[in-house]
């Protein structure tokens, strides 16, 4: 069976998935393309594989939809011939040594870049705000290329998590050009375990939350250059508290 008509109602489900309310109150998102179904099949969270008619997959649950019904559902201006259903992995602990802190980055390619650098350099638990853009939005998940489904992300309130990594002996690290330290610095010891605070795009880390920050580091760099990308700097940062 093939579904072509948009007034069916799995694909009315599917077109609301691109509101961030819908995939809260439904519990699931799309992923799209070859590479993102696979690992959500990977990391245990793909429910239903939507298809378009003529194509050859080997997963289970698969659904074969019209071009028609594939383009409406895409968020994207020419689709995949794959999408998958997934379900929200609501994790909700502190997990490891090693953790970043998000407050208020509201660029879907900027906190696609963050996750993925997170991953690369180590980081257990990834913590965002309420306010930080969404972590299923279509463009932060295909930022991630797929590194979304390989560590720990939560939201939660940042004054409170704090005060648990306090708890735990966790040195919470934001950033300061002017009364920070910079980071090819840091001891072995200092980077044993962390938690590295970074703000968003224009208006940085939030009072309530720097005040609460036990050091601040800087990235050394040209003096003509006022500031990076927020997903530059924190790829920096985690690379410098990695090595």
């Amino acid at each position: 069976m093939i579904i072509t008509s948009l007034d069916n109602d799995n694909v009315k489900k599917w077109k609301k998935l691109c509101k961030k309310k819908y995939r809260d109150e439904f519990g699931i998102y799309l992923v799209e393309g070859e590479h993102l179904v696979e690992e959500a099949y990977k990391s245990g969270v793909l429910d239903k594989v939507i298809v378009l008619e003529g194509e050859d997959y080997s997963y289970d649950n698969i659904i074969y939809v019209s071009y028609e019904v594939m383009k409406a559902i895409s968020s994207l201006d020419t689709p995949n011939r794959i999408m998958g259903v997934c379900k929200k992995k609501e994790g909700s602990e502190l997990l490891g040594k090693r953790y970043l802190l998000l407050d208020g980055v509201q660029d879907p390619g900027n906190l696609g870049t963050i996750v993925r650098s997170a991953v690369a350099f180590n980081i257990d638990t990834i913590v965002l705000s309420d306010d930080t853009v969404d972590l299923y939005n279509p463009k932060v998940l295909r930022s991630t290329q797929g590194m979304i489904f390989h560590t720990n992300i939560i939201e939660y309130d940042l004054v409170s998590v704090i005060g648990e990594l306090h708890n735990m002996g966790i040195t919470v690290y934001g950033t300061d050009v002017n009364n920070g330290i910079d980071a090819r610095e840091l001891s072995s010891l200092d980077k044993t375990s962390f938690a590295l605070v970074m703000g968003n795009e224009g208006n940085g880390v939030r009072r309530e939350v720097k005040e609460l920050c036990d050091k601040n580091l800087y990235i050394n760099m040209n003096e003509n250059v006022e500031s990076l990308n927020v997903g530059v700097a924190t790829s920096i940062l985690l690379y410098e508290l990695g090595r």
